[in-house]
Order: structure tokens, then sequence, then C-alpha cells
């Protein structure tokens, strides 16, 4: 009986931890970790810091949908981030609702 009671908890686990993984790996793909990562910054902020900065902003999810797909300049410095209008407006919210959850 008490295997039972755990397996709602395991499955959650397992895809939720599944979810997590293919957005890392759309990041990937899509060439985000080319400047960014999780924990540290490189050419552009760490997620952590991204998710940091937004994370009072309930206007957040619209605007870093718009920004990861026609780019801008100034919020984290000069160095600007390119448009990248390969990543459809579905895989932006994907890939910005999980960034928005690296904390």
């Amino acid at each position: 009986m008490k295997l039972l009671s755990s397996l709602p908890i395991a499955l959650v686990l397992a895809c939720s931890s599944g979810v997590a993984m293919a957005n890392a790996e759309l990041a990937k793909t899509k060439n985000c970790t080319a400047c960014h990562a999780v924990d540290k910054k490189l050419i552009g902020p760490a997620y952590k810091d991204v998710a940091a900065k937004y994370a009072s902003d309930k206007g957040a999810l619209a605007k870093l949908v718009k920004k990861v797909r026609e780019g801008g300049v100034g919020v984290w410095g000069q160095i600007p981030m390119p448009a990248n209008p390969q990543v459809s407006a579905a895989e932006a919210e994907t890939l910005v609702k999980w960034v928005l959850n690296q904390k």
C-alpha cells in the first residue's frame, strides 16, 4: 500500500525532470547556450539572474518572449542580444517559462 501512495509523487518528479531536461535541450538546440548558462554569466546573463530580475514582473513572460525573438540591448549592458527569428513564438514561450523558473 505504501508503494501505491508514493507512485503519484514519483510520476510528477519523473515528468517534471523530463520537462526540465527537454527545455534545457531546447535551449541548446536553439543556440541559447552559446551566450547563456543557468548559473553563471557568459556573454549574456545567467538564467538564474534573469529569473531573479523578473521574479515580480507580471509582464515578464511576454516581454522576454519578444526579446528572445526580436533581440535587444541595454537591460544587461551594451552587448546586444541578437534576434532569433528561427525560434517560434511557442518555443520562445517554453524557453522563457523555463528560464524564469531557474532560481
